[in-house]
């Protein structure tokens, strides 16, 4: 029935806790939850594995497990999850998780439970990984349609230069305390069936709060990544940060711990997954509020560049949201944001924009140019891919040119006629990096930013202004201009030619391409082919 990883199984797998089995301190507070009907069906046959574990007579004590941390928040905010992490009182995950195995073979547990062979997946074991806040191996299963974690309730021990912790067995009191947050320290007893509050989660979880088991400072010092999970559940849950947790964050030993212990592609993580949630313009409301923008956005190895000023930052965040949240068919959000992967981008170029108003080193030296400081914000400070890393310059780039053309069009400068130039121009701006569209959106709240005001698209003429402009892009039918289908290739343009291909051929191709612009019913390249014919000396291309 269960398909089993040949490398995880062992034949002397040690069930066996600490010698000491520590006692919990404090009786928790309790409330009930109603389960679904495969909730309920696959906390049924955990509770046969626990009890065909004590019937072994190989554990000190009965086996007692928990459903822990999101899967029992989510449930009380009536929002359904398929993955749950089960903690074990006795033992480690993984030797629970084979007598699970086990139990799953018998034909008696298939009929009682009624389980199909589709409802049990393989078992993996997952390696302790620090760098992904796996503090602890994790043995997973997929079971009855949900990814089910098991492993052993914990107690945590930090050292003062290192986010990794030495790991033992603990208490369930002792495993909600090392938690990031009170609403996420919660657990669902199986044998019981309550929830269990070791800390003030269930209190906190009404009033919409979010603070630390520990003292907050102790809790951050620990693991300082704890600063940007707060930050990020308290943007997708629209919680309130206790004030006392917020002075905390921005504690100038906090920042600097952020800066030691964790990697920047643990920050960059965390990072998006603020930007991907549902209020990403909190999230970084709350960088900007806790004083961690320049902790996270830029490039750490050198930190004597001059800092962004941020002080009117706002308005980029409040016109990126204000455009998300008025978009209708046509508008400019829905022109220029396309895909879930270009929201995220966009929130990420509205992130570096400030760095827009550091002057960069002007470049005397052989070689290729630095990347813009926007570009060492993503790629040096959340270790962004090389994809948005492109994107960013690219938006830096163009951004004037961007802007200029909008005037042009606005000011009804004749070149608004020209299909070519400006499908020339999108083509150029998509070469390097692609997301054409997101540049020119970068461009609209650079404007935005220097703009002044608090919300730059309550001003009629800033908006009308971009608009025009997209609306000219799309009577002119170039949106797409980047993915035209060429009417003559390379090759075919150098036998038209009789000449070799060589350095010229680039630019006639684009020579080409604007002729094609400038005619888009032509089927037939003989107009291209006399165009470039015509500019041979100009292109460099050699006599037959």
């Amino acid at each position: 029935m269960v398909k089993r990883k040949s490398h995880v199984l062992v034949d002397n797998c040690n069930i066996q806790p600490p010698t000491r089995i520590r006692k919990m301190a404090t009786q928790p507070a309790t409330t009930t939850i109603e389960l679904t009907p495969k909730e309920a069906q696959l906390k049924d046959l955990l509770l046969d594995a626990a009890k065909l574990i004590d019937e072994s007579g190989k554990v000190q004590e009965p086996v007692v497990l928990r459903w822990a941390g999101g899967w029992v928040r989510d449930k009380l905010l009536g929002v359904q999850s398929h993955d749950i992490d089960t903690a074990i009182n006795v033992m480690t995950g993984e030797a629970f998780a084979l007598k699970l195995c086990e139990l799953c073979e018998q034909p008696d547990t298939i009929k009682k439970h009624g389980i199909a062979k589709s409802d049990i997946g393989n078992l993996h074991k997952i390696a302790k990984n620090p760098e992904k806040s796996k503090h602890l191996e994790t043995t997973t299963i997929k079971l009855f349609g949900y990814d089910v974690d098991f492993v052993n309730l914990r107690k945590e021990t930090y050292t003062e230069d290192s986010r990794n912790p030495q790991m033992e067995f603990g208490t369930a009191e002792e495993d909600a305390l090392r938690r990031d947050a009170t609403i996420n320290a919660l657990f669902y007893n199986l044998n019981t069936g309550k929830v269990e509050d070791f800390t003030t989660g269930l209190t906190d979880m009404k009033a919409k709060l979010i603070r630390t088991p520990l003292e907050p400072f102790q809790t951050f010092m620990d693991d300082p990544l704890r600063v940007l999970r707060l930050i990020r559940f308290a943007s997708r849950l629209g919680f309130t940060i206790d004030q006392a947790v917020e002075r905390v964050m921005g504690d100038n030993r906090v920042l600097d711990a952020l800066r030691l212990k964790i990697s920047r592609e643990r920050v960059g993580v965390e990072v998006e997954k603020m930007l991907k949630g549902n209020h990403p313009r909190k999230s970084l409301e709350h960088i900007k509020n806790l004083g961690l923008y320049h902790t996270i956005f830029t490039d750490p190895s050198k930190p004597d560049i001059a800092a962004p000023d941020i002080s009117t930052w706002q308005a980029t965040l409040n016109c990126l949201e204000s455009l998300r949240q008025s978009k209708t068919p046509g508008s400019i959000y829905d022109v220029l944001v396309r895909s879930d992967e270009a929201a995220y981008f966009a929130w990420v170029l509205a992130a570096v924009l400030p760095w827009e108003s550091v002057d960069e080193p002007s470049h005397t030296g052989k070689g290729k140019a630095p990347p813009p400081f926007t570009t060492l914000a993503v790629r040096e400070g959340i270790k962004a891919n090389n994809k948005l890393c492109d994107l960013v310059t690219a938006a830096h780039t163009n951004i004037c040119e961007i802007r200029d053309l909008m005037i042009k069009v606005t000011s009804n400068d004749p070149i608004i006629k020209e299909r070519d130039r400006f499908g020339m121009a999108i083509r150029r701006w998509d070469s390097k990096a692609g997301h054409w569209r997101l540049q020119v959106l970068y461009s609209i709240l650079n404007e935005g930013q220097a703009s002044g005001m608090e919300d730059p698209t309550t001003d009629h003429g800033f908006m009308s202004r971009w608009q025009t402009f997209l609306n000219l892009l799309q009577e002119l039918d170039v949106m797409e201009a980047p993915s035209l289908k060429r009417l003559i290739d390379g090759t075919q343009l150098a036998k038209a030619l009789g000449v070799k291909p060589g350095r010229w051929m680039a630019p006639a191709l684009e020579v080409c391409v604007a002729w094609q612009l400038r005619h888009p019913q032509a089927t037939d390249p003989a107009g291209a082919i006399e165009e470039v014919q015509s500019r041979r000396a100009e292109l460099g291309i050699p006599g037959k």
